[in-house]
């Protein structure tokens, strides 16, 4: 079995944190906060310490996890400002990816729309239309950039986002064509705020 952590979890001090991993033989490290930074973040020279200290501990990293599309709002539109600035920190979490040699890069989805989905009438007094058709146009070119990089693009079911199940993470990888670059990172507590049973229906 292949153990490992998110870091920040432990501490905000990536030093202390790895010693922590020593103590319980984890191997593998997930970067989400390092230091006083979301790991995107990181400049030039830290992304260096991280590698020594990585190096020191004999770890790898397993994941990337900056909160690429986090907060945003399905009203914002593909290729706007904010989304460019989202794509533009992604590259950088690549960047750090390949440095530090991790496969994977996470990203989460938009805020969630309440009903997505819905027919007999529901489509017209409660589904939040085309709210999952404006979400692809928003994740598509991640893909595309995870595909160039060479690199895994694994988006979390997130509680409170538009992926929040397993139902919505495959729909997703489905809908945009995207089996073998995009990938799921699997919460399965998330997913009990969905009410989808995680195992067999969720893993399934």
């Amino acid at each position: 079995m292949k153990t490992g952590v998110i870091t920040d979890g432990i501490s905000l001090d990536f030093e202390h944190a790895l010693s922590v991993m020593d103590e319980y033989g984890l191997e593998y490290a997930e970067l989400q906060f390092v230091w006083d930074k979301e790991v995107g973040f990181l400049e030039h020279e830290e992304v260096k310490r991280v590698k020594e200290l990585l190096k020191r501990h004999g770890k790898k990293v397993s994941n990337i996890c900056h909160h690429i599309f986090a907060g945003m709002r399905m009203t914002e539109k593909p290729g706007g400002q904010l989304h460019q600035t989202h794509l533009d920190r992604l590259k950088r979490c690549m960047e750090i990816a390949h440095e530090v040699g991790s496969p994977c890069v996470r990203i989460l989805s938009p805020k969630k729309e309440q009903i997505l989905f819905g027919s007999h009438g529901a489509e017209k007094w409660n589904v939040a239309k085309g709210a999952w058709d404006a979400l692809l146009p928003i994740i598509a070119p991640a893909v595309e950039i995870a595909k160039k990089e060479n690199l895994k693009l694994v988006v979390e079911n997130g509680n409170g986002t538009m992926i929040n199940s397993s139902w919505t993470s495959r729909k997703l990888i489905d809908d945009l064509d995207a089996k073998g670059t995009l990938w799921v990172l699997w919460d399965p507590a998330n997913k009990c705020w969905c009410h989808e049973k995680a195992y067999p229906d969720g893993y399934e």
